[in-house]
């Protein structure tokens, strides 16, 4: 079953002392889903494209999906172009230089990622968070702009902004 639209777990990320808070959607890529998935570009204010390196058509379906992102989402979208499945560099169809080339002639960031070894894929979203970020503190992304992608205000990430200090137990607490 493909992962179409497939709520990711929340990740909260430490970016330069700030708390992010994440919120991911797998829309597996899958051309039969596209008019699905061109709905979660609306208001995104980051996004990952992912091809997988042992796979030229996969490759070659970017253009269409950076079309979509750029289209649908924040003008201000920070894109990462991700390149997977570099575990096997043996299958490669892509070229890490091809893939570089269009990056950059495309203005994303670019990295090559595993998602089965893990190398990168951190990474990935840290660098995300981090554009998102200089973006947000440059004044190119408005957060408070509706259509941003950006929301602030959640409880949790609060608490984790002004975590509780330790204190010593009072000598009432004390169980000696």
């Amino acid at each position: 079953v493909p992962a179409l639209a497939q709520w990711v777990n929340d990740p909260i990320i430490n970016v330069g002392g700030k708390y992010v808070k994440l919120q991911i959607w797998d829309t597996a890529g899958q051309e039969r889903f596209r008019s699905v998935t061109r709905s979660y570009y609306r208001g995104a204010a980051g996004a990952l494209l992912v091809y997988d390196i042992t796979s030229r058509e996969t490759y070659n379906a970017l253009t269409n999906w950076l079309t979509d992102a750029r289209m649908l989402a924040s003008q201000n979208i920070v894109i990462i172009l991700c390149g997977n499945k570099k575990d096997l560099d043996a299958d490669r169809e892509v070229t890490f230089l091809e893939a570089s080339r269009f990056a950059q002639e495309n203005e994303l960031m670019f990295l090559e990622t595993s998602a089965l070894t893990g190398e990168n894929v951190e990474e990935a979203f840290v660098q995300c968070a981090r554009k998102i970020l200089n973006k947000i503190e440059s004044g190119e992304l408005d957060p408070e702009r509706m259509g941003s992608g950006i929301q602030y205000g959640d409880a949790a990430l609060r608490q984790l902004r002004s975590p509780r200090r330790a204190q010593a137990p009072s000598a009432q607490e004390c169980g000696c």
